[in-house]
């Protein structure tokens, strides 16, 4: 069987004008076994659909802020750090992949950007407008867990990994605040913030707000989640074949 191809997109970096990766979303999904294609970094909605053609699945990463203009709001002063192409790119990308059923996965700012996208609001800033004891902003190394979530009775993830709670790392500022009515949560942090989500009818779309691109290498659940999105996008290569 051909590997499924997994569009990654990409991050930005401001200073240096160009795109990057970190590697763990690249080799989590290698590992697997599919075949990672970083996207270009365009807002060119015919350029973006050829290249949504090429994939079995799309892998939406972290990075900047999601702009919170796009659920309606002003910006935070000082507090919040967008990229309006990328937004606009990401925008046009998920709604292909919704319209055609794409298999989806999203990872921190991945589940921040799905969300808002389909009509949901975001924290902009979690230490002003949700303070807690919890460590959502983790100092490295970045794969060791910080703190619990609860994964919810009759979600997929539940299936999928087979355990109500796990302990996961992390590292945002922003997080779920109304959650999109096309979505459903799968996991809850403990205090309260929506830790994964996922789009009911749709073949695969499942976003986490931890980071198994830090940790599939020592976690058993973080390649589990990725081995379910890979697979997802094998049944997809082979619908559409």
């Amino acid at each position: 069987m051909t590997k499924p191809i997994i569009g990654v997109m990409p991050l930005w970096d401001d200073d240096r004008e160009s795109i990057w990766m970190l590697p763990g979303y690249m080799d989590g999904v290698k590992e697997a076994g599919a075949t990672p294609l970083i996207f270009p970094f365009s807002t060119d909605a015919d350029e973006l659909s050829s290249l949504v053609d090429m994939c079995d699945g799309l892998l939406f990463t972290g990075g900047h802020d999601v702009s919170p203009s796009l659920y309606g709001e002003e910006p935070l002063e000082g507090l919040v750090s967008c990229c309006a192409d990328r937004d606009e790119m990401e925008k046009i990308v998920l709604g292909i992949a919704v319209n055609r059923d794409v298999p989806v996965l999203g990872i921190c700012r991945g589940i921040q950007f799905i969300n808002a996208a389909l009509g949901g609001t975001l924290y902009q800033d979690l230490p002003i407008q949700h303070p807690s004891e919890t460590e959502h902003h983790q100092s490295p190394p970045y794969h060791v867990p910080v703190h619990n979530v609860t994964v919810l009775d009759g979600t997929p993830l539940r299936e999928c990994l087979g355990v109500g709670g796990l302990r996961v790392n992390s590292y945002h500022h922003q997080a779920v605040r109304e959650l999109s009515g096309e979505l459903e949560a799968m996991a809850v942090s403990e205090d309260g913030l929506i830790e994964a989500v996922h789009k009911p009818g749709h073949r695969f779309l499942w976003a986490v707000q931890w980071h198994p691109e830090f940790s599939y290498k020592t976690d058993e659940g973080s390649r589990r989640i990725f081995e379910a999105f890979v697979g997802a996008c094998q049944k997809s290569e082979a619908h559409s074949g």
